[in-house]
């Protein structure tokens, strides 16, 4: 698969994952750094969030510095989009995914400072790291901000 299509794969594979917590998606005409908005329309409230996706056919976390001036957007990492019975998605607000970028030391790197760092085969500490935000529809409705549905 090309990064194109890998990048759409991932869009819908979480469009879905949103849809099933009950929550709506809309899809921003052009990319200034939010591929999605989820939202969840309550009694005359409106909870919503900017999403960054990271789609990939294995396991990857990246994070780049461009997106910590994004006010309250959530970095969603989806891992294994070709493969259902692997797929995991993992999402956090941007300051968390710093957060654990820095617990991992990869805010002291020459990368870092040129403004972003990847890892493309994350062991098991970054995976421990990123457990806790392994989603699902509760996890999504509670970062997102609405109500049960």
């Amino acid at each position: 698969m090309n990064t194109m299509q890998v990048e759409l794969a991932g869009r819908y594979r979480l469009t879905s994952e949103l849809l099933a917590a009950g929550l709506q998606v809309a899809i921003p005409v052009y990319d200034d750094g939010v591929d999605l908005l989820a939202y969840h329309l309550g009694d005359g409230e409106v909870a919503a969030r900017p999403i960054q996706l990271k789609a990939s056919t294995k396991r990857a976390f990246a994070l780049d510095r461009k997106y910590e001036k994004r006010a309250n957007l959530i970095m969603a990492y989806v891992w294994h989009v070709v493969d259902p019975d692997q797929a995991t998605t993992y999402a956090m607000p941007y300051k968390e995914a710093a957060t654990i970028a820095k617990k991992l030391g990869w805010t002291k790197t020459q990368s870092w400072a040129k403004g972003k760092y990847s890892n493309n085969n994350p062991g098991a500490r970054v995976r421990q790291l990123l457990e806790p935000h392994a989603m699902s529809p509760g996890a999504w409705r509670n970062l997102i901000g609405g109500r049960e549905v």
